[in-house]
């Protein structure tokens, strides 16, 4: 497979490489599908996007996909994503109930139901599980992840990473997981969302990225990296953190994905002047 993907990356264009790494919105909310229209078939055809979110739908993804195979010069499949956190067609308690069980059997088993359900509407990756760990109540997504402790957060982001995979990503019926926000994204200043964490790096390897290793350890899929920087340095380009810890030490081979359009946002850190320079650190 790995000569395969070599092989086929070998016969793309840039154009078609830069599609591959574009995932593009096919809408939100209320709006779901909202974008799916013919210019989104033509860009398909063309090779300029290689997964969307917020997407679902076995009739409408199935379709897209069509064109991706069969009317695309390289035949690439689409990836489809959503935020599939506690619940796709059941709903389950919020993750910060889920984790008040103490039992991670529970949360594996909502999660095998949420992949199966999800995947039957065409699916194949979730933006789950949220395993930052939290210990200021100021901020506001304490209620996505599993507290204050890294064991049980440890313990939860294993479980649900078994849930939705299945041990097989090779069956109809399992997703990718996505553990998220790989980079101290619990620990802003003041409880500022996006904010700048400032954390010795004992705190940061004893307390926030157990929950992150757990999930390499069990086989995740793939990562997202924080909107946050940490001492002034964003996640999304910190190759200290994502090429030399999470690549180099841990020896994560899976997919990273940043978080919404927190690519552009290094515009916003002051790391980057244009759109180009922000790609090329977050690509470093």
């Amino acid at each position: 497979l790995i000569a395969e993907a070599r092989g086929l990356v070998a016969q793309m264009t840039l154009d078609e490489k830069l599609g591959q790494l574009n995932q593009a919105p096919g809408g939100r909310s209320k709006s779901l599908n909202s974008k799916l229209t013919p210019e989104e078939l033509e860009k398909v055809r063309r090779g300029e996007i290689g997964s969307y979110l917020h997407v679902a739908g076995a009739e409408p993804l199935g379709e897209l996909q069509r064109v991706a195979v069969e009317e695309s010069r390289l035949g690439i499949p689409l990836l489809f994503a959503m935020d599939v956190v506690h619940g796709y067609q059941t709903i389950f308690p919020v993750p910060i109930a889920m984790a008040a069980s103490w039992d991670p059997d529970d949360w594996a088993m909502a999660a095998r139901i949420s992949a199966d359900e999800a995947t039957s509407a065409g699916l194949h990756w979730t933006f789950a599980p949220m395993i930052d760990i939290a210990r200021d109540p100021r901020w506001g997504r304490i209620v996505e992840g599993a507290g204050a402790d890294p064991y049980l957060g440890s313990r939860m982001s294993v479980a649900q990473i078994e849930g939705y995979q299945g041990g097989d990503l090779g069956r109809s019926d399992t997703m990718l997981a996505t553990a998220k926000h790989f980079g101290v994204y619990g620990a802003p200043t003041g409880g500022r969302d996006y904010g700048s964490a400032d954390i010795s790096e004992q705190t940061m390897m004893e307390v926030y990225l157990p929950p992150f290793y757990a999930a390499t350890q069990a086989g995740s899929a793939t990562m997202m990296t924080a909107f946050n920087d940490i001492a002034g340095v964003p996640t999304t380009a910190n190759e200290h953190l994502v090429d030399g810890l999470l690549r180099g030490k841990w020896g994560f081979d899976g997919m990273i994905v940043s978080d919404w359009n927190a690519v552009a946002e290094l515009i916003n850190h002051g790391v980057a002047e244009t759109r180009e320079e922000a790609g090329v650190l977050a690509l470093q």
